[in-house]
């Protein structure tokens, strides 16, 4: 247990053997803490090749992994992501990144973490609806400050497990902060107090290797609009994705190999917040228009998923698509309808 007021160590990987049987009778279907009713079956996400040698995908990157998985389940911190969030801290060791757009025409980030978990991440602030269809495929735990009486139950009726400030271990308010920007969590302690025995969820994503990338026209720049409000800016440097208008602390980016942008409708959550702005959620399940951009080049699809605990497909017109193994920051943006643009810049 990390002591009151003194940030903990970084949780290391930890090895463990992972057993061919299980494997291949397939996990998909459990959550790490409890069961999953509505996860779609599909083949076991970490396949035994070659009869008796394992050759496992970390599910959150996709890179190869042989003897080791956590021992703990992925965990998902939410994560303001406006300019009183500033600044921003764990971001860097995160697996995989999602932003949706919450209301006030905001964004909020939904952090993975698996392979490694940072001393400290936040501020971290409610949950949404749209993180059903996000945490759900992780089999994983939230790390939040709570949500409003009807998202919670239908987070909890989804078999997601969440912890706040007052069911979760870890938690601390940030006297440097302002609240409700303060809220911080010790994910090693929050970890640790885990008691039940995590399962290895299927892949995030459908991934491949660098060579099954298509490629395609170029993209240097894309500017992910959300809202009149919030633009995502990116741009390629150095074989990365570098967020322009990151909130950040130095050296806590996030600078994924890949971005995955998913073109998505918005309804009403049909509750309003404190300051009266209606709560708009992302329908994460159904289709869409899908752009996956890496190496400094877009290919364009679609994306599918029958429900928000099923596995995300991706298209193009001569088959599927892959993505390329490593990490990946997803963008739910609202369609044109919605509200929503993305525009490419292919110069730089």
């Amino acid at each position: 247990m990390t002591p009151p007021g003194r940030p903990s160590a970084a949780v290391p990987r930890r090895r463990a053997s992972l057993l061919a049987g299980l494997l291949a009778a397939g996990l998909v279907g459990l959550t790490a803490c409890s069961a999953a009713p509505d996860a779609e079956k599909e083949p076991a996400s970490q396949p035994v090749s070659g009869g008796t040698e394992l050759a496992a995908l970390w599910p959150l990157t996709g890179r190869p992994v042989t003897e080791r998985t956590p021992d703990h389940p992925v965990v998902v911190a939410k994560v303001d992501n406006t300019r009183a969030s500033a600044p921003q801290v764990g971001l860097a060791q995160a697996d995989l990144i999602t932003e949706e757009l919450v209301e006030g025409g905001m964004t909020r980030l939904a952090v993975m973490f698996y392979e490694d978990v940072p001393a400290v991440v936040g501020p971290v602030r409610s949950m949404r609806a749209t993180d059903i269809g996000i945490v759900k495929p992780t089999l994983g735990i939230v790390a939040a400050s709570g949500a409003a009486p009807s998202t919670l139950k239908r987070v909890r009726d989804a078999g997601i497990v969440a912890f706040d400030d007052l069911t979760g271990t870890g938690y601390y308010r940030d006297a440097a902060r302002t609240k409700p920007y303060d809220l911080m969590v010790r994910l090693p302690a929050l970890v640790a107090s885990l008691s039940e025995d995590p399962v290895v969820p299927p892949s995030y994503l459908p991934w491949g290797s660098e060579a099954d990338f298509p490629g395609g026209t170029r993209a240097r720049s894309l500017d992910a609009v959300f809202s009149d409000e919030h633009t995502t800016s990116w741009r390629f440097a150095r074989g990365k994705y570098v967020n322009d208008n990151s909130f950040a602390a130095q050296g806590q980016r996030f600078d994924p190999d890949t971005l995955l942008v998913l073109r998505v409708r918005q309804r009403d959550a049909g509750y309003l917040d404190p300051a009266g702005n209606r709560v708009p959620e992302t329908v994460f399940a159904g289709s869409g228009e899908a752009m996956l951009l890496h190496g400094g080049e877009l290919v364009r699809g679609t994306w599918t998923k029958r429900r928000p605990g099923g596995p995300l497909r991706l298209q193009t017109e001569t088959g599927p698509l892959s993505v390329p193994a490593g990490r990946t920051w997803i963008e739910l943006v609202p369609t044109d309808e919605d509200g929503g643009r993305v525009s490419v810049g292919q110069s730089g």
